[in-house]
């Protein structure tokens, strides 16, 4: 870890400096993506944290690992956009058609006993929905804008006007979306209580709420991937360009 890095740093600026930074914050609910504004101080206040515990950890995992080692704070956006949609888009659409039949299932055997697990399902449903829209609209007009941005850049041409007006005007409604989708995620925690299948859930009960939590890590990287590398990178090259 940088010796440089402080408690007053933002939470933001931590997970895109230290490698693995972002296992810890997920390991103690620290939001990092859509609450990354806070300092770590905040943060941990928020979360009744002792701050200078957590650093210990961030120390302990800054060893890099393979997605660490990845630059994507340099990298070209092109490529990172093909990451985004090969890995992160490519596991939402899995996830949502994996678990949307489990919900069926577990809220058939366990409804009855179990009424937060239609409240999860709702919440869930209306979620995927959610990002479906939000995906098709990231692939269709704003990856696209960046990519041809770029290139019109590297090949020292005139970018061409967007048809938005700017950038910034998808960029916010994205950013709009993905604080929803954070709420989403914080609700779903919230319902299944930190998703802790009960005494007598049954095999697909269980993994559904593994799922559940494996959904909400990805998220949470993916739109760290957006939020806080990608959307900052195209505001500055369209600024100056």
């Amino acid at each position: 870890m940088s010796s440089i890095a402080t408690k007053s740093q933002t939470v933001r600026d931590l997970a895109l400096e230290i490698p693995n930074a972002t296992r810890v914050f997920e390991k103690l609910g620290i939001d990092y993506c859509c609450g990354g504004g806070k300092s770590l101080e905040q943060a941990c206040q928020g979360a009744n944290l002792n701050a200078g515990e957590v650093m210990e950890m961030l120390q302990k995992a800054s060893v890099p690992d393979t997605e660490a080692e990845h630059d994507f704070k340099a990298e070209p956006l092109a490529d990172l956009i093909e990451h985004i949609i090969a890995t992160h888009h490519k596991y939402v659409r899995e996830e949502i058609a994996r678990l949307q039949p489990l919900f069926v299932k577990v809220c058939s055997a366990h409804g009855q006993n179990h009424p937060e697990l239609r409240d999860l399902r709702n919440v869930f449903t209306a979620l995927a929905q959610e990002l479906t829209t939000h995906m098709m609209k990231e692939e269709m007009v704003l990856f696209p804008y960046i990519v041809r941005m770029e290139e019109a850049v590297v090949q020292n041409e005139p970018v061409l006007p967007a048809p938005f007006g700017t950038v910034e005007n998808p960029i916010h409604m994205m950013e709009y979306e993905h604080d929803s989708a954070g709420r989403a995620l914080r609700e779903l925690r919230a319902l299944s209580s930190g998703y802790q299948a009960p005494a007598d859930a049954c095999l697909s009960y269980r993994t559904l709420y593994e799922a559940l939590e494996g959904f909400e890590k990805d998220l949470h990287q993916h739109i760290h991937k957006e939020n806080n590398i990608l959307h900052p990178r195209a505001l500055a090259m369209e600024r100056a360009h």
